[in-house]
């Protein structure tokens, strides 16, 4: 499996760089490299709803949106065996090697995976992609974020049948008010044809599971109907979505951090099973991508917290996938929005400073009691 990692240059990251690359030269000579290059800092943009915050939010997602067209449009050409000229000189040896070896073009063979904003971004990308031909029946308020031809190669290969991972999927940049028409929208996977909700795995942190103004959201995200607080996935009639939260998981637990760091984990999140936390998370996505088609090695019983690493293995972990909670801190969840009735959800000028995501990432996962 071919994992691409995009360092988007929307200013969401600590610092990114726009690198220099070789400078055309005559035919025979050696490749010249500039040493300039361009630093993109980190942009603060409030947390706080409002009109200017939804606008920066969308600009970033523009970009990002942009970025990841791009990023396709190289694999495909790499696996055609087109010579790409805008590479910096480490990469050009090495990838004539996946000529005719990456099924990209194949309709729905790509996995679609990303955690919090980046969870946003791969959201709002697939559906872009997938709705673009149905943009002329929106309203004049509507504001396309990304836009690509109907005869290009990304339209062709987001179908309903793409897995879709969303970790501590932020929905807040989804829901602006010049991109509602497709916030309302459902996910591809709900389209005629399509395999419904269970193409789809969602995993929140105890954190994002707590923040429940955001719960609800996610809840209608994931739902056949976004734009409805009470159509539910019984009445779309094919299978909900993987849908669940870790009990003590923070939201940093949905990367390596933990592992990384256990000793901040466990002294700042109070998070004492990082790695435990770490291979649930596996376990869905691998066995997600088993029931979607795709390849993968088997599970381990180690990975699998029913034995010692050299025990048996299988290829079907369907048990990661129940909804009576028999693997511990692992909690289905259900869609239905009327569970969180009591929540104002189009209200966000209720939505203050202790609701954020930075509160919830970090502020809401102290344990102030110690």
């Amino acid at each position: 499996m071919i994992v691409i990692a995009p360092e988007h240059r929307d200013g969401s990251a600590p610092i990114s760089y726009v690198r220099s690359v070789p400078i055309a030269q005559e035919k025979g000579e050696k490749p010249q490299v500039t040493k300039s290059k361009r630093m993109i800092g980190y942009n603060r943009i409030s947390h706080t709803p409002s009109p200017e915050t939804e606008a920066a939010r969308t600009a970033q997602l523009k970009i990002r949106l942009y970025e990841l067209g791009c990023i396709h449009d190289a694999l495909v050409r790499i696996d055609q065996g087109v010579a790409l000229t805008n590479l910096n000189t480490s990469s050009a040896t090495f990838l004539p090697q996946f000529r005719g070896k990456m099924a990209v073009h194949e309709p729905g063979s790509i996995s679609f995976a990303g955690h919090s904003f980046g969870a946003a971004t791969m959201v709002q990308f697939v559906k872009s992609t997938f709705y673009s031909s149905q943009t002329s029946t929106a309203p004049a308020s509507y504001e396309p974020i990304f836009t690509p031809s109907s005869r290009s190669d990304i339209s062709k290969q987001i179908t309903p049948n793409n897995p879709l991972i969303l970790l501590d999927v932020w929905c807040f940049p989804l829901r602006a008010a010049t991109s509602r028409w497709l916030w309302n929208k459902p996910l591809p996977c709900y389209a005629p044809g399509g395999p419904g909700g269970c193409g789809v795995l969602s995993v929140e942190s105890q954190a994002f599971y707590k923040w429940r103004i955001h719960l609800k959201a996610t809840k209608r995200l994931l739902s056949p109907n976004p734009a409805s607080e009470t159509h539910t996935v019984e009445d779309d009639g094919r299978p909900g979505p993987h849908f669940y939260y870790v009990t003590a998981s923070a939201h940093l637990s949905q990367s390596d951090f933990g592992i990384l760091f256990p000793w901040v984990t466990r002294k700042i999140f109070a998070i004492e099973e990082p790695e435990r936390i770490m291979k649930l998370n596996v376990r869905a996505i691998l066995q997600l991508l088993r029931e979607r088609h795709v390849p993968v090695a088997p599970a381990s019983a180690a990975d699998m917290g029913i034995g010692s690493e050299t025990e048996m293995v299988t290829k079907d972990d369907s048990k990661i996938f129940c909804v009576n909670g028999e693997i511990k801190g692992w909690n289905y969840l259900s869609t239905d929005v009327n569970d969180l009735s009591d929540v104002e959800f189009e209200d966000d000028s209720k939505v203050d400073e202790n609701a954020h995501p930075t509160e919830a990432v970090v502020g809401g996962e102290l344990m102030k009691e110690m």
